[in-house]
């Protein structure tokens, strides 16, 4: 019994210890405020969404998010913020972090700093109903649309540059959409030829509409995904960081990740600014 009682009150010491070693990476400021802001556009499902029974907040980085609040003894209040608007919100500060599938680039480290979590890329695909394209080479010249928002559209100019223009055949005209919902709502009216959008997406899309779309080639290139915070809040990228390899370390990550069948895009690591 005592040996029994020594052991609980050992592993009681340790969780405490591990948890005011994760609390004490914070910023005093955020420890006195007491909460993260967190910015997030639930619309890029499995990475964030809101599920349909119960329209709560859900998906990769929410789940994420919420186990890096816990590790660092800190309550995350997510807010809806558009896309274009999350970057400037880490900036004023209305924002302590984003956590919302945004690619880490090194333009957009030239304002914010990001915990990079996860490898994605931009991925191709069609109507299954699409037999005119087969292989990559059949877009050439097709009329191909993706978010706008994103680095996407430069990233398929660049692809198209290279095995398009290069061999003497015509360029992909590329579209920029209202999103991804947008492209694949162009897509099933045949305003577009093809479509791109990250490769983590296409799988849970898939699922949802099966026998739809049609996946061609590979991803066009390989991509961070990273957790944007403000530049002015170094001590608590660090804290991010700590949190997420002692979940990488412990398996935790693994677990959200395999929740979400994405087990393919996990990093070994998390590190800063490692975007390009």
């Amino acid at each position: 019994m005592k040996m029994r009682l020594a052991i609980t009150g050992a592993l009681a010491l340790l969780g405490t210890v591990t948890a005011w070693a994760a609390d004490a990476g914070l910023p005093q400021a955020i420890k006195d405020k007491g909460f993260l802001n967190a910015g997030i556009m639930p619309n890029y499902p499995p990475m964030d969404f809101k599920d349909p029974a119960t329209n709560q907040l859900t998906g990769v980085d929410y789940d994420l998010g919420m186990e890096i609040g816990k590790r660092l003894g800190i309550t995350v209040k997510w807010q809806e913020t558009a896309f274009e608007q999350m970057v400037s919100s880490l900036v004023t500060q209305r924002l302590d972090i984003v956590l919302s599938g945004m690619t880490d680039t090194a333009e957009r480290q030239k304002t914010v700093d990001f915990v990079d979590y996860f490898r994605t890329g931009p991925q191709f695909y069609v109507m299954e109903s699409n037999k005119s394209i087969v292989a990559v080479s059949d877009l050439c010249g097709k009329k191909v649309g993706t978010s706008r928002r994103t680095t996407f559209p430069a990233e398929i100019a660049k692809w198209s540059a290279a095995n398009c223009e290069a061999k003497g055949l015509p360029v992909i005209q590329v579209t920029g959409t209202d999103g991804s919902a947008d492209a694949r709502a162009q897509l099933r009216q045949a305003r577009l030829d093809a479509a791109v959008q990250g490769s983590e997406t296409l799988p849970y899309i898939q699922s949802q509409e099966p026998g739809a779309y049609r996946v061609i080639g590979e991803p066009l290139t390989t991509q961070l995904t990273g957790l944007g915070v403000s530049k002015n809040n170094p001590g608590l990228s660090a804290a991010i960081v700590d949190a997420l390899n002692a979940m990488i370390a412990d398996g935790t990550y693994a677990q959200i990740l395999k929740k979400w069948d994405l087990e393919r895009g996990a990093v070994d690591k998390a590190v800063m600014n490692s975007g390009t």
